[in-house]
């Protein structure tokens, strides 16, 4: 009778909508388990490896008097250099990198469900794993750990977007699409501003926050397998009604069965590699600031971890909230046909991109000027919302039958810079100076211009003729349309005859 009751009770909630949320609070969960570590390794190393010169005057910023904690991570007792903890904060990305088409692929055959699900609860596993690893093998465990952790959440995103594809009706699709996607936001905000108070508050110290969110990712897929399904036909709450809306509406381009993946005309699509540049800036943009700015507010502005985990979340509360408010109106603006799906797409992600690429910028230039440097980067990363409505879902625009494998071709591209920008800023930043991070902010102001030209230039928002294989949109065979949709003269000529 429970059971009957339970069933009932959720059955009258559209299940699109409890699979977007549960989508949300498993890439949320799949953020705070990436990017814990990011506030916990300022805590792990020991005082004197991170650099802090004062010899560089104007080009350092004085203690900060806010403080009720040490601003240096005495505590800590592993001695690791920035290049070091560089080639760590990247090692994720190396195994992320790799399962990324594999997870596509996969999520494209058999369903997002379990590729999602499965990917999650082994990066939990691994997580809970980190502080007996890291205290027995020191920064090899720990990197190694960190690859497999990328291993396992290198599905995420393809499996989430074939769910997508597979429950979002077209009009509701920049809605649901970044529900999802902004778990991404929610993670960071929740694994930054939540670290620095556990690991401020707990006797253990930095090790608290990986059985925090170990756990937490443990409990979220015992109710993902529970609560979510691959497509509607085979969920066994959902009402007849919604079931009927869900096919109606998006019958014309989503099959279910199995069907040999275009892989040509998929990697001569020029609309696919202006996605993948547009992917690429906004990686490498947020992937620097998620990774790096908790250690730019700890060595160079010198908050404490408390102050600093709050502070190092905040620019992504602003983004989560600009990034829902875009895709209500990104999605209210192609309904109401007032802008074309193309140009919806291309609007968003450009203030998307040169919104964040000045503020970060100008934040550069202001010193040691906390107040106003914090306000600079919360209103640039704010601004990066609109990535969200705008490019993030453009790859079921261009294919929802293969939504999952153009996700992975695209994440798998945006991943690199994953690894590079780590990297990249371990180099450039020896000494934790304002002059050294300016030259790292310029280097993403480059990449953001860059990346949103080559995609305004050649973006589609439009159904794909390869979406449907075997078929195009007219019903005429596949193999006759060339990359732009038309028919080639030889095959006119022959049907006319």
């Amino acid at each position: 009778m429970a059971i009957s009751t339970w069933k009932t009770c959720c059955a009258r909630i559209p299940q699109r909508w409890i699979l977007a949320v549960m989508g949300l609070l498993g890439v949320t969960n799949a953020y705070t388990m990436r990017i814990c570590l990011s506030i916990a390794i300022t805590e792990m190393v020991a005082a004197g490896e991170t650099s802090t010169n004062d010899t560089n005057g104007d080009d350092t910023c004085p203690s900060y008097q806010g403080n009720t904690t040490s601003t240096n991570n005495s505590g800590g007792s592993f001695h690791w250099d920035e290049y070091t903890q560089g080639i760590i904060l990247s090692s994720f990305f190396w195994g992320y990198v790799i399962t990324q088409l594999p997870g596509g692929i996969l999520a494209d055959k058999l369903g997002g469900k379990y590729t999602l699900g499965l990917g999650i609860f082994s990066t939990a596993v691994f997580t809970l794993l980190t502080p007996i690893v890291v205290e027995t093998y020191d920064s090899t465990g720990l990197i190694v750990l960190r690859i497999l952790m990328g291993l396992g959440e290198g599905t995420t995103f393809p499996a989430a977007n074939v769910l997508i594809a597979q429950w979002a009706p077209p009009h509701e699709r920049s809605k649901i699409g970044t529900v999802v996607m902004t778990g991404s936001q929610v993670g960071t905000i929740v694994g930054n501003a939540l670290s620095g108070v556990l690991i401020y508050h707990s006797a253990i110290g930095w090790r608290i926050v990986f059985y925090v969110f170990g756990t937490a990712g443990v409990v979220w897929f015992l109710a993902w397998v529970v609560l979510c399904y691959n497509h509607p036909d085979v969920h066994p709450f959902i009402t007849e009604a919604e079931k009927k809306y869900l096919h109606d509406t998006m019958k014309e381009h989503t099959h279910r069965k199995s069907r040999p993946t275009p892989w040509k005309r998929i990697l001569l699509s020029v609309p696919l590699w202006a996605l993948v540049a547009g992917k690429v800036g906004h990686d490498w943009g947020f992937y620097t600031m998620v990774t790096d700015l908790p250690k730019y507010m700890s060595n160079v502005l010198k908050f404490s971890i408390q102050a600093n985990g709050f502070l190092s979340a905040l620019p992504y509360v602003l983004m989560w909230a600009v990034s829902l408010g875009a895709s209500f109106v990104a999605d209210w603006s192609i309904k109401a046909g007032k802008v074309s799906i193309t140009n919806v797409r291309k609007i968003c992600t450009t203030i998307a991109s040169v919104g964040p690429a000045i503020f970060i910028i100008v934040a550069s230039y202001t010193g040691c000027d906390r107040n106003i440097v914090v306000i600079l980067f919360t209103v640039g990363m704010g601004l990066m919302g609109p990535f969200y409505p705008g490019m993030m879902v453009n790859a079921i625009d261009l294919s929802p039958n293969y939504s999952g494998t153009l996700m992975a071709i695209m994440n798998a591209f945006g991943a690199l810079t994953g690894i590079l920008a780590p990297y990249v800023v371990g180099v450039l930043t020896p000494n934790q100076t304002i002059g050294e991070w300016r030259f790292v902010f310029w280097i993403t102001f480059v990449v953001f211009f860059a990346s949103n030209l080559v995609f305004n230039l050649w973006a589609d928002g439009e159904i794909q003729p390869w979406n449907d294989t075997g078929k195009s949109r007219s019903g005429k065979n596949i193999e006759n349309i060339d990359l732009a949709g038309r028919q080639p003269s030889a095959v006119q000529a022959r049907n006319h005859r």
